[in-house]
C-alpha cells in the first residue's frame, strides 16, 4: 500500500467517534450523544447487546410480577414481589443515569421519555410504600401504579419501534375522532328511532325481557350490532312482529357496519401511511447526517476534494464490523473505490452503512468425499446419470406426488394391514431420497446451517424410522402408542409441501411479504402487550372475584350462576362462561383476546355489567375502540403497505454495485451453481479467512461471493431505501433540528415522489 493510500495516522478517539456515527446510521439509531472520549465509550457500552438484553429482561420481570401479585396465579408474599420490583426500578434508574451520562444535559431534560421513566419510578415507589403501610394495618387498597409498568417498555431508547406505532396512533387520533363522532351520532340517531319504533309495542326478547325500551341499552345493542356479534338475534323480535322492520336493521348495518367501518380503515390507513413515511424520511436524513459526521472526522484533502484514505476506511470498517473477513472487507473497498485510487470519496463513503447492511456470503467449492475416495466409481456413467436425475426438477416433483399420496394414506384406517405395509414403503422411499441427495450433493453443503429443509427432512425421516421400528417391535397396547407418534411424524412430513408454494412466483410474493412482516409484527406484539396489560390491570381491579369458576360436578352455592346470584338465568351463566373472568392476569388476557375476536363480546360485557354496574359496559366499549377499531386497523394498514412495497420491489443501487463488482472480479456465483451442491456457505469468518488480503482469487482457487437472499428484509428498510433514492448524492439534507421537526406537510427534497410511491 502506498503512503498516499495510508494517509496520516488516525487517533483512536476519532476512530471510535466515527464508528459510533456509522453504527447509528447502520441501525437507524437517533440518540444524540456527547462526543468526548469518555462519553463515546459510555455510548458504546450503552448500546452493547448485553446492556439492552438486561434492560429488556428486567422490564419483562417487572411486567411478569402481576402473575404473583394479588389477584395471583401463583401467590407470593408482598415482601418478595415488592423487593423484586424495587430491584427492577433500581436497574431502570441505573439505565437512565447511564443515558444521562451519554447525552447532552439540555437534550436529556427536554426528552419526554426520560421524564416519563423518572415519574413512573417515583410514583411506583410511593405506591409501594403506601400499599405496604396499609397492608401492615390490614387495610385493603389498590396497587394503582401497576397500570404504569408498560411505560418502561415504551420509553426506553431500545423500544423506538413501539414508540413509532404509538406516535402513529397519536397522529391518527385527530382525524379518526371526527369520524368516530359522526359514527356515534349515527348510532344515537338510529337508537332514538328504534326507541320510537319498538318501545311501545310490548315486544319481548328471547330471555323474556322488554325489547328496546331503555335508550342506553338500545345504544349498546346497536353498537354491538355494528360488530355483528349479536346479529341477527337483536333483530328477531322486531322481525317476528313485521318483516318491514328488517329494513331498519338492514339500513343500519349498511351505513354503520359497512360504510363507517370502511371509512375508519381508510382514515387510519391514510394517516398511518402519511406519518410512517414522514418517520422514514427522518430516518433517511438522520442516517445521511451521521454518515457525513463520520466522514468529516476522517476526511483529508486530496487535490480539490475531501476524501477518506484507504487505511482509515479499513480501520473504520474493522471497528464497525469486526466479524467480517478481510476478503469481504476488500470487496466492500472495491465497491467504494472502484478506480482503486487509494481513497474513498464522500459519495461512496455515505453509502457505507448500506454496504454493511447487505449480507455478503463467502463460499468455496468443495468436492464430494466419494470423489476423493473412489473417483472412478463416482464419475462413472451410471453415477453421473444418478446425480443428474437427482438434480432434475422431475425428482422433486416425483417426491411431492409421493408426499401427497402418503397424506391420503395417513388419513385412511391405520388398522388395515395394507396401510401399515404402505407406511413402510413410503418410509423406504423417503430414506432413499435422503441417501440419493447425500450421494449427489456435498454433505457439508447439504447439511449447512442455512439448509433448513434438509435438516427438517432428515430429522423427520429419522424420527419416523425410530418410531416405526419401535411400533413394530414392541406392539404396544397402550392408548398413547408409538403408532400415534408415527402418525404425527408423517403429518409433519407433509409440511414439506410448503416448499411447493415457494416455487410459484405469485405465491412467493405473498410468502416474502409475510416473512418481511414477521420482524415488524414483534412491534405490534409489543403494542398489544402494552394495551392488553393496561386493560388487564384495570379489569382485575374492577371485576376480580365477581365471577367464580366451579367444576362441572360442584355442589357449591350458586355454582350454576358462576358464584354470583346476579347472573341467575343470564345468557352468561347459561353459556357457562364462568371461566371468563378477571381473577388473575392470565384469565384477564384470555378474556381480552376473546374481546378482540369480537364474537359474543356483548355476552361478556352484559355478564360483568350484571355483577357490577351497567356503566361497566364502557370498559368493554373502550377496549373495542382502542384495539379493534384503531390497533387492528393500523395492523391492516401496515400489511397493505407491505404488499404494495413488495410488489414494487427492485434491487437497490448498492446491491447492484456489489453484484457488479463481484462479477467483474470473477468470483460471482450463479443460481445454478448453488444448486449443484458443491458450495459451502458461511465458511469464511474473521478467524478462518479464506481470502487473504485480496479477493482476486478466481473460481479455480475456490473463493466465491454471493449476496444473501434479499427476500428477507423489513418493510421499513424497503420504504427507507425508496425515499433515499430521491435524495441527490450531493444533498446533505436539512439540519438535525429541522429533521426532527419535519412534518408530513413539509416538502424536502424538492419535487419529492416518495409520497406517491406504492
Amino acid at each position: 500500500m502506498s503512503a498516499a493510500a495510508r494517509g496520516p495516522p488516525l487517533a483512536q478517539e476519532d476512530l471510535l467517534l466515527a464508528a459510533a456515527y456509522v453504527y447509528d446510521a447502520q441501525y437507524n439509531r437517533n440518540i444524540p450523544f456527547e462526543t468526548s472520549p469518555q462519553a463515546v465509550r459510555l455510548y458504546y457500552l450503552y448500546n452493547h447487546w448485553t446492556m439492552q438484553a438486561t434492560t429488556y429482561f428486567f422490564i419483562f420481570v417487572d411486567l411478569f410480577l402481576a402473575v404473583f401479585e394479588d389477584p395471583a396465579v401463583y401467590p407470593l408474599p408482598f415482601l418478595a414481589t415488592s423487593l423484586v420490583e424495587v430491584l427492577c426500578l433500581l436497574v431502570f434508574f441505573g439505565r437512565l443515569v447511564h443515558f444521562a451520562k451519554v447525552t447532552p444535559r439540555n437534550v436529556f431534560w427536554k426528552d419526554t421519555k426520560n421524564i416519563c421513566i423518572m415519574m413512573a419510578i417515583l410514583v411506583t415507589l410511593i405506591d409501594l410504600i403506601i400499599y405496604g403501610a396499609l397492608k401492615i394495618s390490614n387495610i385493603n387498597s389498590i396497587r394503582w401504579s401497576r397500570f404504569l409498568r408498560p411505560i418502561f417498555l415504551i420509553n426506553f431508547a431500545e423500544s423506538r419501534q413501539i414508540r413509532r406505532v404509538f406516535r402513529s396512533i397519536r397522529n391518527t387520533l385527530p382525524e379518526i375522532t371526527y369520524v368516530f363522532l359522526l359514527f356515534m351520532f349515527s348510532v344515537l340517531m338510529f337508537s332514538l328511532m328504534a326507541l320510537k319504533l319498538f318501545g311501545d309495542r310490548n315486544l319481548r326478547t328471547v330471555e323474556g325481557s322488554p325489547y328496546f325500551t331503555n335508550y342506553l341499552e338500545i345504544v349498546f345493542d346497536l353498537y354491538v350490532l355494528v360488530t355483528t356479534a349479536n346479529s341477527p338475534d337483536v333483530m328477531m323480535p322486531a322481525f317476528d312482529f313485521s318483516w318491514w322492520y328488517s329494513l331498519f336493521f338492514i339500513t343500519y348495518v349498511v351505513i354503520n357496519t359497512y360504510l363507517f367501518m370502511s371509512v375508519f380503515l381508510a382514515v387510519v390507513y391514510n394517516n398511518y401511511r402519511k406519518h410512517l413515511k414522514n418517520e422514514i424520511r427522518k430516518l433517511a436524513y438522520m442516517k445521511r447526517h451521521k454518515m457525513i459526521e463520520a466522514f468529516n472526522i476522517l476526511k483529508v484533502k486530496e487535490g480539490t476534494e475531501f476524501v477518506v484514505k484507504e487505511a482509515q476506511w479499513k480501520q473504520l470498517v474493522k471497528q464497525v464490523a469486526p466479524d467480517i473477513s478481510t476478503s469481504h472487507r476488500e470487496l466492500l473497498l472495491r465497491v467504494s473505490d472502484e478506480e482503486q485510487k487509494g481513497y474513498v470519496d464522500k459519495k461512496s463513503f455515505v453509502r457505507l452503512a448500506d454496504l454493511l447492511n447487505i449480507q455478503v456470503i463467502a463460499m468455496r467449492i468443495q468436492t464430494h468425499p466419494l470423489e476423493h475416495w473412489m473417483p472412478r466409481v463416482y464419475n462413472s456413467a451410471v453415477s453421473l446419470f444418478i446425480r443428474s436425475m437427482v438434480q432434475h426438477k422431475g425428482f422433486v416433483w416425483t417426491y411431492d406426488v409421493i408426499i401427497l399420496i402418503n397424506a391420503v394414506f395417513i388419513a385412511l384406517d391405520e388398522e388395515n394391514p395394507l396401510i401399515s405395509y404402505a407406511e413402510w414403503v413410503f418410509l423406504s422411499l423417503y430414506i432413499l431420497e435422503i441417501l440419493l441427495k447425500v450421494y449427489t450433493y456435498e454433505p457439508r453443503a447439504f447439511f449447512a446451517k442455512t439448509q433448513f429443509w434438509n435438516w427438517f427432512d432428515t430429522s423427520i425421516i429419522i424420527a419416523a424410522l425410530i418410531a416405526t421400528i419401535l411400533n413394530a417391535s414392541l406392539k404396544s397396547a397402550s392408548q398413547y402408542n408409538s403408532q400415534q407418534v408415527l402418525d404425527i411424524v408423517f403429518i409433519l412430513r407433509v409440511l414439506r409441501l410448503i416448499r411447493i408454494v415457494d416455487s410459484i412466483q405469485r405465491f412467493r410474493v405473498i410468502m416474502n411479504t409475510l416473512i418481511n412482516i414477521v420482524p415488524t409484527m414483534l412491534t405490534f406484539g409489543g403494542l398489544a402487550l402494552v394495551v392488553y396489560y393496561m386493560f388487564a390491570i384495570v379489569g382485575m381491579e374492577l371485576f376480580q372475584g365477581k365471577i367464580q369458576f366451579f367444576s362441572r360436578n360442584s355442589t357449591a352455592h350458586h355454582a350454576l350462576e358462576c358464584g354470583n346470584p346476579a347472573l341467575k338465568d343470564s345468557l352468561f351463566a347459561r353459556a357457562k362462561y364462568c371461566k371468563n373472568n378477571f381473577n388473575d392476569i392470565t384469565s384477564s388476557f384470555i378474556v381480552l383476546m376473546e374481546l378482540t375476536v369480537v364474537n359474543q363480546w356483548h355476552v361478556l360485557a352484559n355478564g360483568f355489567a350484571l355483577v357490577t354496574h351497567q356503566a361497566a359496559k364502557l370498559y368493554f366499549v373502550a377496549f373495542h375502540v382502542v384495539v379493534v377499531i384503531m390497533i387492528i386497523n393500523i395492523l391492516i394498514a401496515f400489511i397493505l403497505e407491505a404488499f404494495f412495497v413488495e410488489y414494487s420491489l427492485e434491487k437497490s443501487e448498492v446491491e447492484t454495485a456489489i453484484e457488479r463488482k463481484i462479477q467483474e472480479l470473477g468470483v460471482g456465483i450463479q443460481e445454478e451453481e448453488l444448486r449443484d451442491g458443491k458450495l459451502i456457505d458461511n465458511m469464511e469468518t474473521n478467524e478462518n479467512d479464506l481470502g487473504g488480503e485480496g479477493i482476486t482469487k478466481k473460481k479455480s482457487q475456490g473463493l466465491m461471493f454471493k449476496i444473501a437472499s434479499t427476500r428477507y428484509r423489513t418493510v421499513d428498510a424497503l420504504l427507507q431505501r425508496m425515499f433515499e433514492a430521491e435524495i441527490l448524492p450531493e444533498d446533505d439534507g436539512p439540519s438535525v433540528d429541522e429533521i426532527l421537526n419535519l412534518s408530513p406537510a413539509d416538502v424536502y427534497p424538492k419535487n419529492p415522489t416518495f409520497d406517491s410511491t406504492a
